[in-house]
């Protein structure tokens, strides 16, 4: 442990690295750091706002309470396995998609994702525009401008920045979520909400679909913040600090939305902010929950930007055949993407949530078999054995195009579309099963399944181990 503090205090603040593999001898932090990061991702507005779209479409708020739950743990437990990949392969996550997609096939998903991250970013940065304009006086556009300047300063300086910003973001969140309950529990009679249960099983899966399609979100980048801890991390452990750390932030702040949006009498759509705020008082303390609320979005948005410039990092590396990205080429990247994400929040911010709720449920189309597959992949078919050294050669052992990893990608995504109910589409079962959406729930068992039994008879050859950068003359 001394040694990798030791580590720590070396690194130097702006990050060096990319979307590269991280030696031994520059791993550094502690599994302490994946809980609180998490937790301070999931501590924020955006978090109270999905729970609250469980009473505001319809819900009633015990039976929204035990949905997001399970969906929180479905989706958390997801999340948690690609964290644990991130010790053990030293990359980013999207870069190891590579071994079930080939070096070119994996910007299919990739792409995907970076609109994922463009649409997150630019939502978060809505709430967080109201936030600082209600704090500084402003408009909510110039709050926006305010808040995409900071995401650009500790994106560009990296994880070393981005972990101890989670680190302070757990605390002021944790201060400011407790707070909040106090006054909530003062003003209102929650036992009698919790005592209003009318069952119904479409806003039952609603709010499921809601928490697992956050958590799942994750997904894509959560081993990008992972990937610095040394090697001999427990997996377990790793699983359970990121896993923990993301379940609890999120439910807590779910929980605290559903019951904003249950006392609300429809004033909380449209003015989330406000009204949450409003729930802990005026003047000073109003001014410090406006600062935690800005401070808590801090943290996700700017995992997003950088989740955003390693996706495109390695879509850019895969086709040119090089890992390394230089500082300026970071810079451009990561202005590109804020400006792009603040020019879409400037845009849309006076039609949030409804685009919001129709926006994480239509995404998980994409990303859960893309979960399934690389998750599959990792854990049952090559069982860690990568070839780390092959992820950058499009004529190496994964090539350019892996047939098996996208069309069972495919597959994954057309088999979801009858089961898919939002605004941009809706399929020809939902109304058959009472306006429920299950299309996740197909998109993760089918594509695993369909995998599994494929790469069992059709996979290429698995290395014998894992086979790193330093190990570049052992056969695999």
């Amino acid at each position: 442990m001394a040694a990798n503090d030791a580590r720590a205090s070396t690194t130097p603040l702006i990050e060096k690295r990319s979307i590269d593999y991280i030696p031994e001898a520059e791993r550094h932090g502690r599994l302490f750091s994946q809980f609180t990061l998490w937790m301070g991702a999931n501590l924020q507005i955006t978090a109270i706002v999905t729970g609250a779209l469980a009473v505001v479409l319809g819900g009633d708020v015990f039976w929204s309470l035990i949905g997001l739950l399970i969906g929180q743990l479905l989706g958390g437990g997801v999340m948690a396995l690609h964290a644990a990949q991130g010790p053990k392969l030293g990359l980013p996550q999207m870069i190891s998609s590579r071994v079930q997609f080939g070096v070119y096939g994996a910007a299919i998903p990739i792409v995907l994702v970076c609109l994922m991250y463009l649409g997150f970013t630019a939502t978060g940065t809505v709430l967080s525009g109201q936030a600082l304009g209600q704090l500084f006086g402003v408009s909510d556009s110039v709050g926006i401008l305010i808040f995409a300047s900071v995401i650009v300063l500790v994106t560009v300086l990296g994880y070393r920045v981005i972990h101890f910003i989670g680190r302070v973001a757990s605390v002021i969140g944790v201060i400011a979520f407790v707070y909040l309950f106090s006054r909530l529990m003062s003003q209102a009679d929650i036992g009698a909400l919790l005592q209003i249960r009318h069952f119904s099983w479409s806003s039952f899966l609603l709010a499921v679909s809601l928490a697992a399609s956050w958590q799942i979100a994750f997904g894509p980048y959560v081993a990008d913040y992972s990937r610095y801890l040394p090697s001999q991390t427990s997996s377990v452990k790793t699983f359970l600090a990121a896993g923990a750390g993301s379940v609890i932030g999120a439910q807590v702040a779910m929980v605290l939305g559903v019951f904003a949006a249950a006392l609300s009498n429809g004033q909380f759509a449209g003015h989330e902010v406000a009204y949450i705020v409003g729930l802990g008082g005026t003047g000073a303390t109003a001014a410090l929950l406006y600062f935690s609320i800005a401070f808590g979005k801090v943290t996700i948005s700017t995992l997003n930007s950088y989740g955003s410039f390693m996706c495109i990092a390695t879509i850019i590396s895969g086709f040119r055949g090089r890992l390394e990205v230089t500082r300026l080429q970071r810079l451009a990247f990561v202005l590109a993407i804020v400006g792009t994400a603040t020019l879409i929040a400037l845009l849309g911010q006076h039609s949030f949530l409804g685009a919001f709720k129709s926006f994480i449920l239509f995404l998980l189309a994409f990303f859960t078999p893309w979960s399934a597959i690389n998750l599959v992949d990792y854990y049952c078919i090559t069982r860690e054995r990568y070839d780390v050294t092959a992820l950058a050669d499009p004529n190496g052992r994964y090539g350019r195009w892996n047939p098996l990893g996208i069309s069972v990608y495919v597959f994954g995504v057309l088999v979801q579309l009858p089961f898919i109910s939002t605004k941009f589409y809706t399929g020809p079962l939902v109304a058959a099963l009472g306006d429920v959406d299950i299309s996740w729930i197909i998109g993760l068992i089918l594509p695993a399944a369909l995998y599994y039994w494929a790469a069992k008879k059709w996979h290429s050859a698995v290395p014998e181990h894992l086979i790193l950068p330093v190990e570049s003359g052992t056969p695999g």
